[in-house]
């Protein structure tokens, strides 16, 4: 494996067998991988599980790989499909309720997290365009950069930016 050896192609060789290839593919992006899905789940250990999980499922998938969008962008898909499945295997954890917990605000997050799922922002959201909903949710709720939306989403940067811009001006006449 050469350093010039594209991603795309390394996914191609992975499908033949190649675990060389697989290797490469990890040590290009097992880093990024790291730190974003670290800015989604708090617990190292569990973030080191998905990360496995995710090239375990890039050995087993790269034959289901279409070759259309960035290939890093197909792996990330894959990551945060992993993360959410670790969360669901997860027993919920009862903390006890304390008289001083009764007492506390909720965060900012908390309130946005209610809306985005019942609230006024849920029907927004809602009635929002295919194409500009798409764009919210890939550079909003799942926290992509307007680069990997756009490689996500099959297009250009620009046009993530401008559907973003129009995204928010429905969103701000809605919510008014």
């Amino acid at each position: 494996m050469t350093d010039q050896t594209s991603d795309a192609e390394l996914v191609a060789q992975v499908a033949a067998g190649s675990s060389a290839a697989l290797e490469t593919l990890y040590r290009r992006h097992a880093a990024w991988l790291t730190v974003r899905l670290s800015r989604r789940c708090a617990d190292p250990a569990l973030v080191d599980e998905v990360l496995q999980d995710t090239f375990v499922s890039v050995w087993r998938g790269a034959g289901s790989y279409r070759g259309t969008g960035d290939p890093g962008a197909w792996i990330w898909g894959i990551a945060v499909r992993r993360l959410v499945d670790a969360f669901r295997r997860r027993p919920p954890v009862a903390a006890p309720i304390l008289e001083t917990d009764l007492d506390l605000v909720e965060s900012a997050e908390d309130r946005v997290l209610v809306g985005v799922e019942h609230g006024d922002l849920a029907g927004a959201l809602d009635r929002l365009s295919p194409e500009l909903r798409a764009v919210v949710q890939a550079t909003v709720l799942d926290g992509l950069t307007t680069r990997e939306a756009a490689q996500l989403l099959g297009l250009r940067p620009g046009t993530v930016k401008t559907r973003m811009m129009r995204a928010r001006q429905v969103l701000r006449k809605e919510l008014a």
